[in-house]
């Protein structure tokens, strides 16, 4: 595989979804095993539970976590974060943009074609899109307020949260990518962070973020023993 890349080593190697079927100690070692070798340098877990975490943790010591983190599903403050600080590992967040829904690239009037995946999403259904626009609403007030795009404000928010957080936002055009890099220019001061953010809380966020076949790979809904 590494020839096939072209390199002699992968700076960062994840595993992607938890085998419940697999002992995360065994998963640990053997990376462990590739870390020693030279082959890996780092590696991390994506949509681990808090105790997986500790686990694997315990064999090898993880760089990075990467579960789901949006202005519509917080879960991982409750769950992950404690943990990551505790233990001093990197959170990146993927789906930053809550697939963007906060940048209104989708929105209660999409139309997704057929098997698509994203229409099966629950809160991507035209009545939980409806209801959580409340949330854009949020950010184009913000937007306007601070002279940025919707986007940059959900990018800011979750940079200003912890300076080991890394959001991870996919672009598909060359203006994506220029706006993601524009979040630079834009930082809640802390009075602001808190103002925004006690905004969000009082706003219900409808439906499920994944379907729930896909959420019963996640331990974060349901941590592995």
């Amino acid at each position: 595989m590494l020839q096939r890349l072209r390199t002699d080593h992968i700076d960062l190697l994840y595993q992607h979804r938890v085998d419940p079927a697999v002992p995360i100690e065994d998963v640990a070692g053997a990376v462990k095993d590739l870390i020693k070798a030279g082959k890996v340098r780092h590696w991390g877990l994506s949509e681990p539970g808090p105790q997986t975490v500790r686990r694997a943790h315990a064999v090898h010591a993880l760089t990075a976590v990467q579960n789901e983190h949006n202005l519509l599903w917080r879960g991982s403050e409750q769950q992950i974060l404690p943990v990551c600080e505790e233990l001093g590992i990197g959170f990146v967040c993927w789906a930053p943009l809550a697939y963007g829904f906060t940048t209104g690239a989708i929105n209660p009037y999409t139309r997704f074609t057929q098997g698509d995946f994203w229409q099966y999403v629950p809160r991507n259904s035209p009545e939980n899109m409806t209801a959580n626009m409340a949330v854009v609403q949020l950010l184009w007030e913000w937007a306007v307020r601070k002279g940025a795009t919707p986007g940059q404000v959900s990018l800011a928010w979750l940079l200003a949260q912890k300076p080991w957080i890394v959001p991870i936002s996919s672009a598909t055009r060359t203006s994506h990518l220029l706006e993601n890099l524009g979040t630079e220019e834009f930082a809640f001061t802390a009075d602001e962070f808190g103002e925004f953010t006690t905004a969000l809380n009082a706003i219900e966020i409808h439906g499920l973020r994944l379907p729930a076949p896909v959420l019963a790979l996640s331990g974060v809904e349901a941590p592995l023993p």
